[in-house]
């Protein structure tokens, strides 16, 4: 069988099921996901914060245009919600190339990645979220592609298989993980860029409250959308969904203007304190100290305690509050910090460890 006729029967055979994978999350159109895609930055200038990653990001997509070359594959990694699709997405635009978007646990078989791999255009961007959920046959697939783009096709089964390369178009692979860790190294080491994303400090959350303030044609004083990013667990994710909540707040009670008086008074109705917890963060505090006397206990009792999942104890509460030193992470599992016991109101009964 021609190399020619491996990748149409490849595009023909994967290309329905993949697709419909890809295009599923944008078919998800309740009204908070589609105000939540209308509030992220379209280009690098427009894009708060992260200023060394910009800079750095900005100077390796200007160079690449210049040359004529591929942007080199690109690596975000940190906590959800610090804009690493949005930053996917100011690539493919800055780049003048089309950005196609999937998940790791979407591509289930090697020829869901071939009938994605084989339909990108010369320098298009390919985003998969979650990237450290692709299973290892796929991501054994995906080296290939990304280094010397190319596909290694089996051809035939039994004895008689063997590989044949397909030749694809050069790529920019834009990969976002919550959990860098779980990369293996091969896959890790292809990356050209590696980019951490780091919280936000308050400042750089108030002007992107009062963007999406704007956006939203929500008005808002100074103080109001400080108050709001100060709770906002520096994520701008959370910014922006406390941002909608306190517009709805100020909507029904005839608020013309968010001060910070309508803004206190709407996170106090979604019981969002002052530190940016929720129920759910004070419920892990008061479990760590009350249930556990202050710890060490290990994820998955907490999470059975607080009746939470352990992964998403682990990386949705658990990084802003280590962030904060509210609690610590110790080889015998996690402790509660003095700050943790000051918040709640709380005398430390046990020791630190």
């Amino acid at each position: 069988m021609s190399a020619r006729r491996v990748g149409q029967a490849t595009k023909t055979a994967g290309a329905d099921t993949a697709y419909a994978r890809l295009a599923a999350p944008a078919e998800v159109g309740d009204e908070e996901r589609t105000l939540d895609l209308s509030l992220r930055p379209r280009t690098l200038d427009e894009f708060v914060g992260q200023a060394r990653l910009k800079t750095v990001l900005g100077m390796s997509i200007t160079a690449a245009r210049q040359r004529g070359e591929v942007l080199d594959h690109v690596l975000f990694f940190g906590p959800p919600g610090l804009g690493k699709t949005s930053l996917a997405h100011i690539i493919a635009r800055e780049l003048g190339v089309n950005l196609r978007s999937t998940s790791g646990p979407a591509i289930e078989r090697a020829g869901d990645l071939a009938a994605i791999v084989t339909h990108l255009e010369q320098g298009d961007v390919l985003f998969i979220d979650e990237i450290h959920r692709l299973s290892r046959v796929v991501e054994e697939i995906l080296y290939s592609a990304m280094e010397d783009f190319e596909l290694k096709i089996v051809v035939g089964s039994g004895p008689s298989a063997h590989l044949m390369p397909l030749a694809i178009k050069p790529f920019t692979l834009v990969g976002a993980t919550t959990r860098s860790g779980l990369l293996s190294a091969p896959l890790r080491d292809r990356f050209g860029q590696h980019c951490h994303l780091e919280f936000y400090d308050r400042k750089e959350l108030a002007e992107i409250v009062r963007r999406s303030a704007r956006l939203l044609d929500v008005k808002i004083e100074h103080e109001g959308a400080e108050e709001i990013a100060a709770r906002s667990r520096g994520t701008p994710r959370v910014a922006n969904r406390l941002l909608r909540r306190v517009r709805d707040f100020a909507q029904v009670h005839d608020a013309p203007v968010v001060t910070r008086e309508v803004a206190l008074q709407a996170l106090e109705l979604l019981e969002v304190d002052e530190c940016g917890f929720d129920r759910m963060d004070r419920a892990i505090l008061e479990a760590i100290i009350d249930k556990f006397d202050g710890g060490p206990v290990g994820i998955e009792t907490l999470a059975a305690a607080v009746s939470e999942e352990p992964d998403t104890v682990g990386e949705v509460y658990e990084p802003y509050l280590l962030q904060e030193g509210f609690i610590a992470r110790t080889a015998r599992g996690r402790v509660a910090m003095q700050r943790a016991y000051d918040h709640l109101g709380r005398k430390r009964r046990g020791t630190l460890l």
